[in-house]
């Protein structure tokens, strides 16, 4: 049996700002991906509470980076493990656990890579569902990138994780602004 990923908010990013926010069911593990900033948090419970879930139950929390807009909610999981690029970290414990090229698993078919790209931290969730591989990213913000995303450090390293990540071949990419879409020739590189 896989992972279901379930899409509970939309981000998008214009005159205002809200981080597309997932939620990953894997066995006993609940995972959601970047509780960052939403117009309420109600956008976030809500549909928690739909799938069965009330905040106490979410075991994992994964950051794709550190910007506020992607990590502002992250208080609302109490009994969280909480993933980042370089530790896991619970209560008052620190545990180091780097995320590398080839990954580190969450739970069984969910596995974070670091994918420098959007900052030097970035990293991507890769899960593993029936429909096949999701991978939910800041590599691009919505379907139609940024072509060139303007806070990059370096342009050349996001083309050379976006060909990383598309190698994959994911069935579906959840961005970091914006709803999820499949791959196709217009993805940009």
């Amino acid at each position: 049996m896989s992972a279901q990923l379930h899409v509970l908010a939309d981000g998008y990013a214009a005159d205002r700002v809200a981080s597309t926010v997932s939620l990953i069911l894997d066995g006993t593990q609940v995972v959601v991906v970047d509780p960052g900033m939403v117009r309420d948090r109600s956008v976030i419970l809500d549909p928690l509470r739909h799938h069965g879930i009330d905040v106490q139950d979410v075991t994992d929390v994964v950051l794709s980076h550190h910007h506020p807009d992607h990590t502002m909610n992250v208080a609302l999981f109490p009994n969280a493990r909480v993933h980042d690029h370089q530790a896991i970290y619970l209560a008052d414990v620190w545990d180091d656990a780097e995320v590398d090229e080839t990954g580190r698993l969450v739970s069984p078919h969910v596995r974070l890579i670091a994918t420098p790209g959007h900052t030097p931290q970035d990293i991507t969730t890769a899960v593993t569902t029936d429909a096949g591989l999701i991978v939910c990213t800041h590599l691009w913000w919505h379907e139609t990138g940024p072509e060139v995303d303007p806070y990059a450090p370096d342009r050349e390293l996001l083309r050379e994780q976006r060909e990383r990540v598309l190698a994959l071949a994911p069935a579906l990419v959840v961005p970091g602004h914006g709803a999820p879409f499949m791959v196709s020739a217009s993805t940009p590189r």
